[in-house]
């Protein structure tokens, strides 16, 4: 019984205070590897999360984040080209180191490697911009450069001199500057604020002017159209006319000929039947028949002097009433 109890003490002990050197059982959280040191010697042995055994007073052990993680560096002083006192209040870098160089970053740079390569290095490259450029490309004109070349300044050195860490992105925020240079920029913003509503407004003016103008040309456009379109139907209307009276003309030639051409017809048949009707036994006949219908008489001894055909008497007349007649 006094064994077993002694075995038991010997394992839970340790367990209770875990997470330091006397402890035989230790964590490393997801998202960690565990880096061993045995008598300040960095062993190679690098171990993943989970619960893990070493040697208590021996042997010490550190979890080192190998997940994406963000650094913030606070308050960092620097001046401008022309002398002008900046601060920026807070840079975020989000890096990573890489699992598989674990070991030999540790052993170049220690377990605080992002002091060196993040902290220190993001001071170094901030003043070293600042010095080279004055407050108005470090405060508006190259201020949206500052996190790339942050960036690519950071990445340059750490894929150079400790490629396990990895920068992906930095992000600056603006810098403090002096209040009466503040102000002068406050004043700046005002004015070039009333010059842009002042150009927008122009460019509201100009499209409304040109709004206009399109609507009256659209307007003038349909009103061409529809006169065209009213112009179009009234010519056809009078070519329908035109060609209506075209279509009674030629029917009214045509009922005229063809009651000319019967006429004629009439009249030639009339004259080919006269003209077999009229033979000299027809006319003498006639001629008989109104000298017989005359009911005048006439006395003495000279007649009225009338015009007969000759033909008629001639065969009325024998020779000698012809000569008595003359």
């Amino acid at each position: 019984m006094f064994a077993m109890v002694a075995v038991g003490l010997a394992i839970l002990l340790p367990m209770a205070v875990a997470g330091t050197n006397l402890a035989i059982l230790h964590q490393i959280p997801e998202g960690h590897v565990g880096v061993y040191w045995r008598g300040g010697a960095l062993l190679n042995t690098i171990s993943g999360p989970g619960f893990h055994l070493m040697i208590p007073f021996l042997t010490r052990v550190e979890p080192i984040q190998v997940t994406i993680q963000t650094d913030q560096v606070m308050n960092i002083p620097c001046g401008t080209k022309g002398g002008v006192m900046l601060e920026f209040a807070k840079i975020e870098v989000v890096n990573r180191l890489r699992k598989n160089y674990v070991y030999e970053t540790i052993l170049n740079f220690g377990v605080h490697y992002d002091k060196t390569w993040i902290y220190d290095k993001i001071h170094h490259e901030i003043n070293q911009f600042c010095s080279g450029h004055t407050l108005q490309e470090v405060y508006i004109d190259k201020f949206d450069q500052i996190d790339e070349m942050m960036k690519e300044a950071i990445q340059r050195d750490c894929t150079q001199y400790a490629p396990g860490i990895e920068i992906i992105g930095v992000r600056v925020t603006k810098p403090t500057i002096p209040h009466s240079i503040a102000r002068n920029y406050e004043i700046m913003e005002e004015e070039r604020t009333k010059v842009l509503i002042a150009v927008e407004k122009q460019k509201v003016a100009e499209k409304e002017a040109e709004t206009l103008k399109k609507r009256a040309v659209t307007d003038a456009e349909k009103d061409a159209k529809v006169s065209e379109i009213l112009m179009s139907q009234r010519v056809r209307e009078k070519e329908s006319i035109k060609r209506q009276q075209e279509i009674e003309n030629e029917i009214f030639l045509a009922r005229e000929k063809s009651l000319a051409d019967a006429n004629f017809y009439r009249v030639m048949r009339e004259a080919d039947a006269n003209k077999l009707k009229l033979t000299p036994e027809f006319l003498e006949l006639k001629f008989i028949e109104a000298v017989g219908n005359n009911s005048k008489m006439f006395f003495g001894e000279k007649l009225p002097n009338i015009v007969l055909d000759q033909r008629l008497l001639g065969n009325y007349f024998g020779p000698e009433n012809k000569k008595q007649i003359s």
